[in-house]
This record gives structure tokens, sequence and C-alpha cells, in this order.
């Protein structure tokens, strides 16, 4: 979720209390797009950390420090020409706008009192920090926009700042009844979608709060709506909307399956099935949510180069296994072959000179058969030519038979690593996942004297009945849990032949409530290649039944008496613990 007009709210709110009154002790320009301002108020020394970066702008209130270039980028040099020790004197946010205007007060050269601008814009790929005078004139910006690169509005110094009004929206703290129905209707889009787009603010998410709340489907056109039903809308609109009038904001961020989906400064009740953790302030929201985001993005990056190393050896053994499958059914015939040349030697005798086909008891199954023959050949060369394809046949099934299986199971064991990529949160998950690949020789071992130390350890998760539930994050880890950690009495888990984890719950010697083998189940059915599904078929059975196979890659088990059950991959009611 990109941060909302509202959200921005909440930003300001928080900056006027923590900010307003205080002095800029320090500019720092870390990035190219990135502002780190500390300010002593009255409450105590902060900072405000800005990025204007196009894939995530941010703003928000932090405590942590970031490192500076060794030489000031020019915008930065500027900033503290003008406004170091400068004081922060207001705070505002133009309607519902993503834009956050700090008014400066500073003593220029000559010791005059002067006043000075400095707008955040939030706006996506448009983000921009632009340092204005007081008449709204561009002193310079973090990012110059010529007319070059847009149409509707140039970010250069000498130039007036103005806030383009590229969408037309309305402002939804101001709008009248009339013009809200009037704005709507004339949206031939979902009710959610003409709400977002006709009023400044109010994002996707919220939109379709502000329909649930109503009690009206999103999906449905404004046009079709009646007088009476806009009216409700309305009402509902104002009051959702007096939250932010009276600045009463509840910062939260939504989790499903214990991994961040959406946050909000306002609740979001649509989001039916998200568990969520309430925040004393919004920075801190902005700060935990996008720590996780950028971690599990660092993950995907950092994990590219062993996808595709992953991905190639899959799409190879793929394309073997169609070949071979190929083959193995063209040796179908092998049999009728074998019985055409029995027969042939048999009845060889009765076919006509250069005959082209005789016809025979079958006395496998006592039917009449037809026999194609080479008329240049005899019956016993024609015999002889069937045996020679049957025992051709025969070898190729053969040897196909245990290549096929070979070729199965090493998809099968890329599968497995592949979903370890998937659910790997660590840079020692990918490093033993990586470790995994040069044992099997997918990777080029580098030479070095240095020991490979792992410090991954398997997810860790209270049932809601207080037994400890464990979760293999790839092969080495699931052959650890299976046969070094579980004992015997302890029940194991894994989604029914596809890739996945291996699920141990320790049962502390007790029968287990029904509900823990539930969300076990759901647990094996979360992290397998079947994620996604609302209904995964989970073995499982006691540990003591699960046996290794001698020469067969890690994670790799048989089982033979085994109940199962039928899991979603809802595991947000489990508590999981972090790793120490």
């Amino acid at each position: 979720m990109a941060l909302d007009g509202i959200t921005i709210a909440n930003i300001v709110k928080e900056m006027r209390d923590a900010l307003l009154g205080g002095r800029i002790a320090k500019i720092a320009q870390p990035e190219a797009d990135e502002l780190l301002l500390t300010v002593k108020a009255p409450s105590g020394q902060r900072r405000l950390y800005i990025s204007a970066s196009a894939s995530l702008p941010l703003v928000y209130l932090t405590d942590e420090n970031k490192p500076s270039p060794f030489t000031a980028p020019n915008f930065c040099m500027l900033l503290r020409k003008h406004i170091a020790n400068g004081r922060i004197v207001s705070i505002t946010q133009p309607s519902l706008e993503r834009i956050i205007v700090l008014g400066i007060e500073h003593l220029d050269e000559l010791g005059d009192l002067c006043r000075k601008k400095l707008v955040i814009e939030i706006m996506g790929k448009h983000s921009n920090v632009i340092f204005c005078d007081e008449d709204d004139r561009i002193i310079d910006s973090i990012k110059h926009v010529p007319a070059q690169m847009s149409s509707v509005r140039e970010v250069l110094p000498g130039r007036t700042y103005f806030i383009p009004d590229t969408m037309h929206k309305a402002d939804p703290l101001t709008i009248s009844e009339s013009d809200f129905a009037a704005l709507l209707r004339q949206k031939p889009s979902a009710l959610s979608k003409a709400l977002y787009t006709s009023l400044t603010g109010i994002s996707p998410v919220v939109a379709e709060e502000i329909c649930f709340l109503a009690g009206l489907d999103s999906a449905l056109p404004p046009s079709e709506l009646s007088d009476d039903l806009m009216t409700h809308l309305y009402r509902q609109f104002s009051l959702f909307l007096d939250q932010i009038r009276e600045e009463d904001f509840h910062p939260a961020i939504y989790y499903r399956n214990n991994e961040p989906q959406e946050f909000a400064s306002v609740p979001l009740t649509h989001l039916e099935g998200c568990a969520y953790q309430e925040f004393e302030t919004i920075s801190q929201v902005l700060s935990s949510y996008y720590a996780v985001k950028n971690r599990i993005t660092r993950i995907r990056q950092k994990s590219a180069d062993l996808r595709h190393i992953v991905q190639t050896a899959l799409e190879r053994n793929r394309k073997k296994y169609d070949l071979q499958a190929r083959q193995l059914k063209d040796t179908d015939k092998r049999e009728t072959y074998k019985v055409y040349g029995e027969l042939l030697q048999t009845y060889g005798y009765q076919a006509e000179p250069e005959a082209k086909e005789i016809e025979a008891l079958n006395y496998y199954t006592n039917e009449m058969i037809r026999i194609p023959l080479d008329p240049t050949k005899t019956p016993l060369e024609n015999a002889k030519r069937y045996f020679e394809k049957y025992n051709k046949m025969k070898r190729t099934y053969e040897a196909l038979s245990h290549l096929i299986v070979e070729t199965r199971d090493e998809i099968s064991y890329l599968e497995s690593v592949s979903n370890a990529l998937d659910i790997a949160r660590t840079e020692d998950d990918l490093a033993q996942v990586k470790e995994e690949l040069t044992q099997s020789g997918y990777v080029r071992r580098k030479f070095t004297k240095k020991k490979e130390k792992f410090k991954s350890m398997p997810l860790h998760y209270i049932s809601s009945d207080g037994y400890d539930m464990y979760v293999g994050k790839n092969n080495f880890q699931n052959e650890e849990l299976t046969f070094s950690f579980a004992s015997g009495n302890d029940w194991w888990f894994h989604a029914k032949k596809v890739p996945g984890s291996h699920v141990i719950v320790k049962s502390q010697g007790e029968d287990m409530p029904d509900r823990v083998f539930e969300e076990a189940g759901k647990l094996a059915a979360f992290y397998s290649k079947n994620n996604g599904s609302e209904k995964v078929e989970v073995d499982y059975v006691e540990k003591k039944h699960v046996k290794k196979v001698k020469g067969q890659k890690p994670g790799f088990v048989i089982y033979h008496t085994n109940y199962s059950l039928i899991a979603d991959t809802d595991i947000s009611m489990l508590k999981e613990v972090s790793e120490s």
C-alpha cells in the first residue's frame, strides 16, 4: 500500500507534535533522493527521514542515523546555507494531498528574519523535495524536472511552485453531498474505483473500507445507486472522514499468514482473516512495515542467481522427462512383436509366397490376428525381424524405466529446492540452500580454508494448545528435524506428493488435541508448493514410521502407515517464535 492522503495526515499530526518549534540542527543527504533532518525540539532531539525515491517514497520520524557521503551533494549544501539552525514554525498538508509543507524561519546573511518552505511531495515516481521562498518561487529541488520530462509542471530554480491538478479530484474534507453524488455518477467504473479516482487522498484500500462500512458492493457502478443509497454512502463517507478531521488515528499493520499485507492510520474492518498489530505512531508502522518488505525484496534479489540455476536445471530435466516418456511409450508394442515372432515360427509355413500379411490364431488370447509381413523375406526371416524389434524395445524399456524414475526424482528434488528459496528469510537460509546445491553438483564449490557455518534455524511455532511445532526451511533442515531432532512419538507432517517442508510437532508424550493436528496440517500446507490452494492434502504419521532412503538426496523419506487430512493455508492463528 502506498502512502495515501490519510496516512500523510497522520504523519503531519505526528510531526507537529514532535517537531513544531524545533530547530534544524543537522541536514544530511545520505542518498541522491534522500534527506535526513535532525531537529532539536522542545520534546527532545528527533530525526525526520525523507525519501523521494521513485520506487519507495517515504517520510517518517526515526531515531536511527544513516551514514552520509564524504562530500555533501549540492542540494544538501544549499539547504545548510539557508535553513541550518532554522526553526520549524508550521507543518501543513494542503487538503488531503500527499504533500507536506514545512514552514521554516531563519536569519539571512544580514541577520534579517526570513521564511522558507520545504515541500515534500510523496507521489510515487513523481515524488520530490522542493525548496521554495515565501512567495512560492522554487530555489532548488532534490530532483529537477524540465519541460522535456513533464508537460504538466517544470520543477526548476526560478519557476513558481504549484500543485499540479492532473486528475481534477475534489477535496473530500469539504465536498458537499450534491457534488459528491454528481462526481461519482459520472464515473462508469466500479464504486470503489470511482471513490479513489474522484477524491483526493483516498487510496483503493480506503475506498473498499468506505464501501464495506456502508454495506454496499464495491463492484457496483455508482450510476445504479438510488438517491437514498447515495445519501447513505455520503453519510458513511463523512463519518469516516470525521476520524481524520478529529485526528483520531489508530496506526496498525495488517498481517495475513504472518506476512504484512497492508498498513493504515484508520481501522480496516473489511480485511477479513487478517490479524493486525497496533502501534503508537505511524512512523513505527512505516519503519516496521517497510523493513520487512525490504528484507523480503533483498532476499529475493540475492536469491536470483540460485533461482536461475534451479529453474534452468528444472527446465532441462522436464524436457528430458518428456522425451523419456515418449520413448517409453514407443516401447508399448514390444510384447506384440514378441507374439508376432512366436506365431510366425508356429504358423509361418502357411503363408503364401510374397504375402504381405498372414492371419493366425493367437493362442494367448484365442483370437485370430493379422500379422504384417515383409514380402521380400521368408516367414522365418520375418519372425527374426520381429524378435530383433522386441529385444531392442525390451532393452530400451528396461533402461528407460530406471532413467525416468531418476529424472522424476531429480525434478522433485529441484522443486523442493525451489520451494526452499521461496520460504528463505535470511542470507543464512540462502547460504544453506547454496551449500545443498553445491553438494548436489549444481553449483561449483569455491576453494576456501574457512569451513562454512550456518546460523539458519528451522521455523518455530506454538500451537493454540501450547505445543511446539517446527518447520524445516530447506532439505538440510528437514533431514535434521526428522532424523536428529524429533523423537519416535513426535508427529511428522508433509503435504502429500508435492515438495514442501517437514513439520514436526513435539507431542510431549501425550495424546494431542485434534486442533493441534489441524494447525500442523495448515503449516505443512502453507510451506509447500501448494501454498495458496484452498484445500491441500497432508500426510501425517508418528516420526518412528518415517524412514530415510539410502542413497537418496537430503530430505527424501518413505513411510507406509500414515493418516491424511485436508488443510487450508491460513496460519494466522499461530504464534511464531523468533529465532534466538
